[in-house]
């Protein structure tokens, strides 16, 4: 089933996220339900704060950037095949060069932005299985991650902005909060709640 992404503004997007236990119900759905509204909204990745649970939860799937031509055939192929469900993550270290990447974000549509971030992370994880694990990224699929963990963090990619490009897109954000946008996938915007 195809879950509604909550847009910018709505504040379960900026609350840190709380670790599940194994016998969080209906997990499995939910992953299921999170899988197929990342795809149906063309993302690489989808946390849980963004379809509205504050909980330490995210997927990833890098396939879509394994056809970049300035990639290596190795970093090619290890994108093409990255797909996994990231579960009560905490990030360790961030380490290397800082590089900018242009991203964007299921719940800020229509924005994107060149965002700094550092080349290397070590991240220890639980898979849907509750098997734990702690790896080591780089490049593409560190961004990626980041990215995404920023979310169970209540951290958006806007946050990482200069206060210029911030004060610049300050009406693009209301206008994404208040609904006035055209996506091709649900959405929830916070400013048309009942009761207001």
């Amino acid at each position: 089933m195809t879950l509604p992404i909550v847009a910018y503004g709505d504040p379960v997007l900026r609350k840190v996220g709380k670790d599940i236990p194994k016998d969080y119900p209906k997990l499995k759905e939910l992953i299921a339900n999170m899988w197929e509204t990342m795809y149906k909204a063309s993302g690489v990745g989808l946390a849980a704060p963004q379809v509205g649970l504050p909980i330490r939860l995210f997927l990833v799937d890098t396939s879509p950037f394994a056809d970049d031509e300035d990639l290596t055939p190795e970093e090619q192929e290890l994108l093409k095949n990255f797909k996994r469900v990231f579960i009560n993550a905490k990030m360790g270290e961030e380490t290397g060069d800082n590089w900018t990447f242009n991203e964007g974000c299921l719940s800020i549509p229509d924005i994107r932005e060149d965002v700094s971030r550092k080349d290397t992370i070590t991240i220890t994880y639980q898979d849907e299985k509750f098997n734990t694990f702690t790896e080591t990224y780089d490049g593409l699929l560190a961004r990626v991650i980041q990215h995404e963990y920023d979310h169970i963090e209540g951290i958006l990619f806007t946050d990482k902005l200069s206060s210029l490009k911030k004060r610049l897109l300050k009406g693009k954000l209301s206008n994404i909060s208040k609904g006035k946008i055209n996506v091709d996938y649900r959405m929830r915007f916070p400013a048309l709640k009942k009761g207001r």
